[in-house]
């Protein structure tokens, strides 16, 4: 069975924050409240598109329905890609490793749909046997089950996986699911996110070395 290396998408692949800030602003404009910066937006991204928003307008006392997520969804898939952008070396690590013989694989909380928009667009959609976001399945990260099921889509085995992520939830789903994790220390999360990690990369480029010394391929 060949080894699978398993992504996160926002804050690991891509840097979205962009992208992310300018549809949110855009909404709170709409409802007279002022903006965040993208420093601000990358602090609560990582559990989903619902989670930002509301995190966002609980920030400014206000609370927010489905009116303002659907609103939020409808832009954001509308620019989804205007400045978001792989991080420094991703697409020729992930071709190296695919040419090498792992299967790859996306696992976000994203919404599936905006998550293969933004994969669409980037042109990096052929790379993944899989790609399972936060409403693929019943359950979501920091719940293994979304880990696994993503693995099971890819066609990889849970003995031969690894998980890369910027987030705590992607180590403690991989812990949970018995995967090492690789925390993506150029992404969003702060560092004592880190803990529980197998691994720590500093840049896309040592994942490779990384992932191959914790499977022993």
């Amino acid at each position: 069975m060949p080894p699978t290396l398993i992504l996160d998408l926002d804050g690991t692949l891509v840097d979205s924050v962009p992208d992310l800030a300018s549809a949110l602003n855009r909404l709170l404009r709409t409802r007279d409240l002022p903006p965040f910066d993208r420093a601000e937006v990358a602090s609560m991204v990582g559990n989903g598109a619902r989670a930002l928003v509301t995190r966002a307008f609980a920030a400014r006392n206000q609370g927010c329905g489905e009116a303002e997520l659907d609103a939020f969804m409808a832009d954001y898939l509308d620019n989804i890609a205007v400045e978001t952008r792989p991080f420094p070396g991703a697409p020729d690590t992930l071709r190296q490793l695919a040419a090498d013989g792992w299967l790859l694989a996306v696992c976000t909380n994203k919404p599936v749909k905006a998550a293969r928009s933004l994969l669409d667009a980037l042109a990096l959609t052929p790379l993944f046997a899989a790609i399972g976001g936060g409403d693929s399945f019943p359950v979501r990260k920091p719940d293994p089950g979304h880990l696994l099921g993503t693995l099971a889509a890819a066609g990889g085995t849970a003995e031969s996986a690894i998980m890369v992520g910027d987030h705590e939830n992607d180590v403690m789903a991989a812990n949970a699911a018995g995967l090492p994790c690789i925390f993506a220390a150029w992404g969003y999360g702060p560092p004592a996110m880190a803990a529980g990690s197998a691994a720590i990369a500093q840049s896309f480029t040592d994942l490779p070395e990384l992932a191959k010394g914790l499977l022993g391929v």
